[in-house]
């Protein structure tokens, strides 16, 4: 388990979980792990995701196939890192392989797309990248 960055151990519990086809991934839960699956259901890159448990609150995602059993997320990559932070202004939302892809950005207004964020004049740090 990674501590020092716990959004990059979830990024690449997703990814490793994907590769190996498994349907469900586990992982322990904080408030933007949740607020970075919300994004990943609301553009469609997860079916849906759970908070459970009282004190130790456990975060399940359900991952998404697609027909031919391969994974909708082709690729998933952490973007500010703890030793390198990476911010944008609103005019500079990144646009991930020219729109095909979603920057999931933590702004003053919560977390979100790089779509909306760009909707909305917002910028804010770029957390991860999605394609």
């Amino acid at each position: 388990m990674s501590w020092s960055d716990p959004i990059a151990d979830m990024l690449t519990r997703i990814r490793n979980a994907q590769s190996a086809g498994i349907e469900i991934v586990e992982m322990p839960s904080s408030r933007l792990k949740a607020e970075i699956a919300k994004v990943l259901k609301q553009e469609g890159y997860v079916t849906d995701y759970e908070v459970d448990g009282d004190v130790k609150k456990v975060l399940r995602i359900l991952l998404k196939y697609n027909a031919e059993n391969k994974p909708v997320i082709r690729g998933i990559r952490r973007e500010s890192k703890p030793g390198l932070r990476k911010f944008c202004g609103s005019r500079d939302v990144p646009r991930v392989l020219g729109g095909l892809g979603v920057a999931i950005i933590s702004t003053s207004s919560g977390v979100m797309s790089g779509l909306e964020a760009r909707r909305r004049k917002l910028g804010g740090e770029v957390i991860c990248s999605v394609w």
